[in-house]
Order: C-alpha cells, then structure tokens, then sequence
C-alpha cells in the first residue's frame, strides 16, 4: 500500500467511515461453488455512501502487460490526500471474459481489502489462475541421505545391486529416489567398464 500522498484529514475521515461501513452481505450465489458472495456492486453499494459522507471517493483503474491484469485502488480524501494499492493476478483465460472477470475479481477484493469489509473469497477460482502453493519438500531421512551418498560412491555393480535392493526397505517415495539413483550409477559404471 502507497500511503506517500496521505495526509491526516485522509485518516481521520478513515478513521470516522470505517466505523460505519458494515461488511457486504452475500447476496450473489456462485453456481460453480453453490454458494453465496458479496459481488463488486454489493461491495460499492455498502461502501460508497458512508465513503462520500466523509469526504471520500473510490478511484479503481486497471491495466495488463500480457502476463498479468492489475488494479490500481485509492481512496481520495476531498482535501487532495489519498493511498493506493495494487493487486495483481494471472487471468485464468486471456480473451474478454477471462481478463474481465480477473478485473473484476481484483476490483472487489482490493476495494473490500483497502475499505476493511469482509467478504468471502468463493469465486476467485472463476477468476483467476487456481494456482496451489506448492508445499515445502520434505528432508530427506538420514537412511536415504547415507543410501544415495553410498549407491553414489559405489565402484561395482555387484555392491550396487545390494544397495537398489537395500532401498526396498525405505518408505515407497525414498525407496523410488534411491533406486533412481542407482540406476544412474549403474549406467555410469557400465560406460566406465566398457571403455
């Protein structure tokens, strides 16, 4: 968030609006999810007119470089202080109706997020990329860590046979890993052996 060109009269009239504005309610139902939402007009409808009472106005724009469709929020204070925030998202298609319903989807939770409503995210898969995190790999086991720097070092194919099938022992992710690595070795000392 920019708060570069805030100013006091900005927080304070904030500060007055925010503790009237109420969260959107969830009128529009999502039918991929069969469920409810509060959508960009219901997230305006409930902020706009406590905003304006206090002397603040909603500017949203919004631009793509190819990749990524942005919006750009700032809440402007009629005394000319103002923030702003961008929110990005890949769209999950790039026609019309894919960047259009990525603005969108951007434009209510900006709005929703710089306005302090809640709402809930229900039909962000509609909209954007449904990318998951991907979760942190797991360490390696000290038995699989001691088994490939052993199948590794291996000089003979009859000491790397033992090794693959010392690997059966391990938990079936490890076991594949190693006996992975074994097989690399084995080529390598194969193409070693036949020089």
């Amino acid at each position: 968030m920019n708060l570069e060109h805030s100013n006091a009269a900005l927080f304070a009239a904030l500060a007055q609006a925010q503790g009237e504005v109420e969260n959107a309610t969830k009128a529009s139902t999502n039918p991929h999810f069969k469920s409810r939402y509060a959508d960009l007009a219901e997230v305006l409808n409930t902020v706009r007119p406590v905003f304006t009472k206090h002397g603040l106005a909603i500017v949203q724009s919004t631009e793509s470089n190819g990749e990524m469709v942005s919006v750009t929020t700032a809440i402007v204070h009629k005394e000319g202080g103002y923030i702003s925030s961008v929110a990005s998202c890949v769209p999950a298609k790039w026609d019309g109706q894919g960047v259009g319903s990525a603005t969108t989807y951007l434009r209510r939770y900006s709005l929703a997020a710089m306005t302090g409503i809640a709402q809930e995210d229900l039909d962000g898969n509609d909209s954007a990329h449904n990318r998951q995190p991907q979760k942190p790999a797991a360490p390696p086991s000290r038995e699989l860590s001691l088994l490939v720097d052993a199948i590794e070092s291996c000089e003979s194919l009859d000491a790397l046979r033992a090794l693959y099938e010392q690997a059966k022992s391990l938990p079936p992710q490890e076991c594949s890993v190693a006996q992975s690595v074994a097989r690399n070795r084995k080529q390598k000392l194969e193409k070693e052996q036949s020089k």
